[in-house]
């Protein structure tokens, strides 16, 4: 699916959970997040590309592979945590979405510490 179907697909997703909310509001949030459930899974069908580009660099640079691991599951939880917490947000939530950001940040952090901990042995081998 192409940028365009995305686009149309979202409009259109749009205007049906609208109505939805004015005849059956019970309905429109269920809607919103089966269609961004479907958004997200068709762009994810672009990731596959990307990934392979990265780790073809990574490998004529020569980098650890454990930190491409920690970076891409890293910016996966970041953008699950995006989508989770712009649902609540959606659905009026915002306390728990601000709690949901906040694991996220925390999971975030707790797993970059490998590369940091990398980083500052570097640093100190350099001095």
């Amino acid at each position: 699916m192409n940028v365009t179907q995305i686009v149309a697909f979202a409009l259109v997703s749009t205007f049906i959970i609208v109505l939805l909310k004015q005849y059956k509001s019970e309905y429109a949030f269920l809607a919103t997040i089966v269609a961004g459930g479907i958004i997200l899974f068709f762009s994810f069908s672009k990731l596959e590309m990307i990934i392979t580009l990265i780790e073809n660099l990574i490998n004529k640079i020569g980098i650890d592979k454990e930190f491409f691991e920690i970076l891409l599951k890293i910016t996966g939880i970041a953008y699950l945590i995006d989508f989770g917490a712009n649902v609540c947000k959606d659905a009026g939530e915002s306390a728990i979405a601000s709690k949901i950001e906040f694991a996220g940040k925390l999971i975030i952090v707790t797993m970059s510490i490998p590369i940091l901990t990398t980083l500052i042995e570097t640093v100190t081998e350099v001095i």
